[in-house]
Parts: C-alpha cells; sequence; structure tokens
C-alpha cells in the first residue's frame, strides 16, 4: 500500500539529496535563516566586534605585524578604561584609521618617563608586559578629568619613532579581544 501512495501522488516527494545538503528540506526557510544571519554578522561585526589589523611593531612583541585581531566597542558602555588596557584609539582620519596601544596614564594623573621606567604619580609602574630594552627619559605629563595616556609595549625604539601621549575618552573606540 505504501509504494501505491507514492506512486498516485498523494503523499509529498521527498527532496532529492543533493536538495537537502544545498537548501536544506525547507529552501524558504533555509532562505530566511542565511537572511537573518548575514544581517546578525553585518550588526555584529560592524556595531559590536570590529576587525582590525595590526600594521607596524610598536606592539610587539605583545601583537604582531600583520595580525588581524578584533576589537569590542562595547567594552567600556558600563566603565572606563583600565590602566593596562589594549585599546583601539580613532586617529585623524577617522574610524577607518585606528592606533592599538596600551592605556599606562589615568584622568588625573602625572606620567613620566625616567631611565626607561615609567613613573605614575612619581611610583614606578609595574609592567609586566614590557619586555624590551627602554631608555626614555621624557618630562612629566598632567593628564586632564578625561584623558587617558597611551604608548606601545615595544620601547626598545627610540620614542621618536613612536605615536603615544594623551587621548581624549572620546577618541577610544573600544578594547582589543585577541
Amino acid at each position: 500500500m505504501s509504494a501505491q501512495t507514492e506512486s498516485d501522488g498523494n503523499s509529498p516527494a521527498r527532496p532529492h539529496w543533493l536538495q537537502v545538503i544545498a537548501v536544506g528540506r525547507n529552501p524558504r526557510t533555509t532562505a530566511i535563516r542565511i537572511v537573518v544571519l548575514v544581517v546578525f554578522c553585518f550588526v555584529f561585526f560592524h556595531y559590536v566586534l570590529l576587525p582590525a589589523q595590526v600594521d607596524g611593531i610598536s606592539m610587539a612583541p605583545t601583537y604582531k605585524n600583520r595580525s588581524v585581531n578584533l576589537i569590542n566597542q562595547l567594552a567600556y558602555v558600563w566603565h572606563e578604561p583600565q590602566r593596562g588596557d589594549v585599546v583601539a584609539v580613532r586617529a585623524w582620519a577617522g574610524k577607518h584609521m585606528m592606533l592599538m596601544k596600551r592605556i599606562i596614564g589615568l584622568p588625573g594623573e602625572t606620567v613620566t618617563f625616567s631611565n626607561g621606567r615609567v613613573l605614575i604619580d612619581g611610583k614606578v609602574l609595574d609592567e609586566p608586559y614590557e619586555r624590551g630594552p627602554c631608555d626614555w627619559t621624557l618630562p612629566p605629563v598632567k593628564l586632564g578629568p578625561n584623558q587617558y595616556f597611551i604608548v606601545g609595549d615595544n620601547r626598545s625604539m627610540r620614542w621618536q619613532d613612536h605615536t603615544f601621549g594623551t587621548v581624549e575618552r572620546t577618541r577610544i573606540v573600544g578594547r582589543m579581544v585577541l
């Protein structure tokens, strides 16, 4: 009897195995899922996690040149950036050009480099991520109420070859995830 119902067309035909692999048993449901996934990925990777490629060696050895990392743009919605966070900072050209640096100075503090050591309000900052020799000596910088002091991890290079210093809180895009 089952052979008869299949042959008389009363039961639905089973989809071909190639269709099942390509679009599933129900193509309409699969299409809806694909659209939802594309919209979700677009929103997620545009407004939450932003991919960024490292260009340069200022964050070596923590982040290697040409490595791709993710910026969590929601990291500072509920709290402010902390000392030691590696952040993406909006550069001069807007959101598409960013610097990747580490926060070492917080609002209201005074940051000084003396014989390669970082001093925060006169006290030496412990920097376990700093691995290379550093001989920087720079005058003190007093940070304002919305300013942070950022610098790369690779300080074995001359200070003149680095982009570092104070940034306003509004320029910090988010924290590096990977």
